[in-house]
């Protein structure tokens, strides 16, 4: 009797294996043909800011190119970096009519043309406030007012908020030797573009610069084939860089572009101090039928390979999308959706 119970347990013990062994294999093929276009419940925004009118358009692409959009008006008349916080349902802008930081919260419900009130508020310490970076509870603006007066003397400033309390609180002012507009972070370090150049500058742990001060980079490099560049973003998990070219400040219209930069962290390892990154490591997507004229801010999804753009010139303003960039070149927008002086984009993807 005791021989045959443990049979019997043996039995079912394998039995159990067998079941869980098919569960696990019928689960792992369900999620691959989620991944393929089937059930697949990725929410993919795409948050634009512009200097028009200082609203928000929140675009959806969870179900590909065709996704719908909604405006969120701001008592805001002109704004630049754009921010998201999925976890809080917020967003955060950097207002140039107001020269402040601005959240509002709880916007996911929120329907198109309805006005959201700001529900974390800063004080009005900027000038000229362009793009955001943020790493935890620390918001950074760039401003590219002229800090001296000497237009001689490039420079700019980089202002640290902490968020806290339903408040934007001031921690220090970092003021850099060179003209700012985009920034990003990888991890402690932030990646910032020198306006009016084609250059790239690394402050490396920036954060843990806590006093008011000036600051140089700890790594500048030039970025060959961009003539001035303007707009940035990083992807960590993908090591990826894309960095925008506005080229002639005075054409608006079609001789921007944008270029990505892949195993972007061993090239610029590999980039010593001053030197310049070579087109051969990069691809670039430039020409007449892309639109990009003065190419501002930049987004990236890595799943997707897709590079969204803020584009302040073209057209009056524009938002484009490109995916199969391949080997770069003169590339049709996927996506093409006129935003009137279009200044700053933030992807959110969960």
């Amino acid at each position: 009797m005791k021989n045959q119970n443990v049979m019997r347990n043996r039995k079912l013990n394998l039995t159990l294996t067998m079941v869980m062994a098919l569960s696990l294999f019928v689960t792992s093929c369900s999620d691959d043909d989620s991944n393929d276009g089937g059930m697949n419940n990725t929410s993919v925004e795409l948050f634009a800011s512009n200097n028009s009118n200082g609203n928000i358009t929140v675009y959806d692409f969870s179900s590909g190119m065709n996704g719908s959009s909604r405006t969120l008006l701001t008592a805001s008349t002109a704004a630049d970096g754009v921010y998201y916080n999925s976890s809080s349902e917020s967003v955060f802008q950097a207002s140039r009519s107001g020269n402040n930081l601005e959240g509002f919260m709880n916007i996911d419900d929120i329907l198109d043309g309805s006005s959201i009130s700001v529900g974390i508020t800063g004080t009005s310490d900027m000038m000229s406030p362009r793009e955001v970076a943020v790493n935890g509870n620390l918001f950074v603006v760039a401003d590219n007012a002229d800090v001296d007066g000497d237009t001689n003397t490039p420079d700019g400033r980089l202002y640290i908020y902490n968020m806290s309390g339903g408040n934007f609180t001031l921690r220090n002012v970092i003021t850099t030797n060179f003209k700012l507009w985009g920034i990003t972070f990888n991890g402690n370090d932030l990646y910032a573009v020198v306006d009016a150049t084609n250059e790239l500058a690394v402050f490396t742990n920036f954060l843990s610069n806590t006093s008011t001060t000036t600051l140089s980079a700890s790594k500048r490099i030039a970025i060959e084939g961009i003539v001035r560049t303007h707009g940035i973003t990083y992807d960590a998990g993908s090591d990826v860089l894309v960095m925008t070219d506005i080229a002639l400040a005075s054409n608006g219209q079609d001789d921007g572009g944008f270029h990505v930069i892949e195993n972007f962290t061993n090239k610029l390892n590999s980039t010593a101090n001053g030197a310049t990154l070579a087109m051969s490591s990069q691809i670039r997507v430039a020409g007449s039928a892309t639109m990009l004229g003065n190419p501002v801010d930049v987004a990236y999804d890595a799943d997707t390979e897709t590079v969204y753009i803020a584009e302040a010139g073209n057209g009056g303003g524009r938002i484009l999308a490109f995916n199969d960039i391949g080997s770069g070149g003169n590339l049709t927008p996927s996506f093409n959706s006129a935003l009137a002086s279009a200044s700053s984009v933030y992807l959110s993807s969960n």
